[in-house]
């Protein structure tokens, strides 16, 4: 039996950056897609979301692609969210998203990162760090 340890911090928005995710949707969401993750055997480390996006940190199960993961928990929270009618409007994700690799040794600062979500964003929006993580990991323009 092989193991592995792929760890990825997922970053997505909903789509248009529409401030879908109120306060009571958050933790039905949250708990959703953490019950859902375990059902696909995708491991959520941690989660946390704002108002227009979320953060994860996943570890890949050995037969799992970043483009899986991903596809799998925004498909199928998106679809849940409007089954349940729990926005007045259709809920979707954008199409766009990040994932990067976190090192074993960073995997304390990502989860700190990811749990304090409402208070970073006191101080920059969704749209400065999309474009900060970008430049920061070198993807190019057009590219993320």
């Amino acid at each position: 039996m092989p193991y592995t340890k792929v760890l990825i911090h997922f970053i997505w928005a909903t789509k248009n950056r529409e401030p879908l995710i109120t306060k009571p949707l958050k933790p039905l969401l949250l708990q959703h897609i953490k019950a859902n993750s375990i059902k696909k055997e995708i491991f959520i480390d941690t989660l946390n979301c704002v108002s227009d996006h979320v953060h994860l940190l996943v570890s890949l199960g050995k037969e799992q692609t970043i483009a899986k993961a991903a596809m799998l928990i925004k498909g199928e929270s998106s679809f849940w969210a409007n089954k349940q009618n729990l926005v007045k409007s259709k809920f979707e994700w954008q199409d766009k998203y990040i994932a990067l690799s976190v090192s074993y040794s960073a995997i304390d600062k990502v989860r700190a990162y990811i749990a304090n979500q409402e208070t970073h964003h006191q101080k920059k929006t969704f749209a400065q760090e999309y474009e900060e993580f970008l430049e920061a990991h070198h993807f190019q323009k057009g590219f993320a």
